[in-house]
C-alpha cells in the first residue's frame, strides 16, 4: 500500500492502492432551480458516484466591477451580469435541503468555493472537502483559509504554470491534498488534454495522489485518465446538454454518466497491483493446455 499518497474524503480512502472516487460535478448546472440540483444529485446515486459537487460564490466579490453591471440574455430576460450571478446562487435554505436529499441518497456532497466567505458558508455543513477550481489556484487568500479548514483540499492545476502549481501546493497541507490535472477549456479538445501529465505530476509530487478533472466531450478520455493511474475522477454532469448554460456542453448526462462509472470502476478492477501471480481460475487450463520442454 502507497502509505504517502493515502487521503480520505470524509470516510472514504482515496489512493492508488483503492477504488477510484468519483465526483459528479453539478457546479451551477442547476441554473438557480433546486428541484434540478437534487434531480442532479438522483442521477450521481443511481450512477454510483461518490460525491457530487457544487460552486459557491459570494457575487459581488467573484464578478469584476467592470462586469458587474454589463447586461446579458439570459433564460430570465435580460438583466446584468451581477443580477445573473445572484440568479444562479444558491443559499442557505437551498443547501439544506441539498444536505438533507444527498443524506437521504447516501451520497456524499461538497463544492468549489471561489471566496474566503463562501469557505465559512460551506464549513457550517461540514463538507467531507473542498474544492479549488482551477480558476482560484492563484488566490493565496482563499488557498490559506482552505488549508485552515484542516479538511482534505482538492486542487485543480487548470491554466496553471508549473511554478503557480508548485506555489499553490506550498500554500496548503500537503497531508491532506488531492492534485487533478485538468485543462480548462469547455468544452476541452482530446488533443489538449495531455493526460500524460498524471504521470508527471506523479513524479513531481510523490507524496500526493493524483486525479483527474475532465471537461471534454466522451468518456473514453476519462476512463483512458484512470489507466494512467488518476485515484480520483471528476466530470460536469448536466440533465440535458441542450439547456442553458456554459459548462452543458461539456457536460455528461445520465446515461453517459451510467456507463461512465461503470466503465470506471471496471478498469480500475482490471489494473490489479502489477504482481505476476497464477490465478486459480488459470490453473484448470494450465493443467490442460501448458507444454512441457520436449525431452533431448
Amino acid at each position: 500500500m502507497d502509505l504517502n499518497r493515502l487521503r480520505y474524503i470524509g470516510d472514504r480512502p482515496v489512493g492508488p492502492d483503492h477504488p477510484v472516487y468519483v465526483t459528479a460535478e453539478i457546479g451551477i448546472n442547476h441554473n438557480g432551480e433546486l428541484s434540478d440540483a437534487l434531480k442532479l444529485i438522483d442521477v450521481a446515486a443511481d450512477a454510483g458516484c461518490d460525491a457530487v459537487k457544487f460552486q459557491k460564490r459570494t457575487p459581488e466579490l467573484c464578478v469584476p466591477p467592470e462586469q458587474q453591471t454589463v447586461e446579458r440574455d439570459t433564460p430570465w430576460g435580460r438583466m446584468t451580469y451581477l443580477a445573473y450571478r445572484h440568479r444562479v446562487e444558491f443559499g442557505r435554505d437551498e443547501y439544506k435541503a441539498i444536505s438533507k436529499h444527498a443524506l437521504e441518497r447516501r451520497i456524499a456532497w461538497f463544492a468549489s468555493p471561489w471566496d474566503v466567505p463562501s469557505v465559512d458558508f460551506l464549513e457550517e455543513f461540514n463538507p467531507p472537502a473542498h474544492k479549488v477550481a482551477s480558476a482560484c489556484l492563484t488566490d493565496d487568500a482563499l488557498l490559506r483559509r482552505l488549508r485552515d479548514t484542516g479538511r482534505t483540499v482538492i486542487l485543480s492545476t487548470g491554466m496553471s504554470t508549473p511554478e503557480e502549481i508548485a506555489h499553490a501546493v506550498s500554500l496548503l497541507d500537503r497531508e491532506k491534498l488531492i492534485l487533478t490535472h485538468t485543462t480548462s477549456s469547455y468544452p476541452a479538445p482530446p488533443k489538449e488534454l495531455n493526460l500524460r501529465m498524471i504521470k508527471t505530476l506523479e513524479q513531481l509530487y510523490t507524496d500526493v495522489p493524483i486525479g483527474y478533472s475532465g471537461h471534454e466531450i466522451g468518456l473514453q478520455t476519462s476512463v483512458a485518465a484512470v489507466a494512467l493511474g488518476a485515484c480520483f475522477v471528476e466530470r460536469h454532469i448536466t440533465l440535458d446538454r441542450a439547456m442553458w448554460g456554459s459548462d452543458q456542453a461539456a457536460s455528461v448526462e445520465p446515461v453517459g454518466l451510467e456507463r461512465l462509472v461503470r466503465d470506471i470502476r471496471t478498469v480500475s478492477d482490471a489494473l490489479g497491483d502489477g504482481v505476476k501471480r497464477v490465478y486459480e481460475s488459470e490453473l484448470p487450463v494450465r493443467a490442460k493446455l501448458r507444454r512441457s520442454a520436449s525431452a533431448a
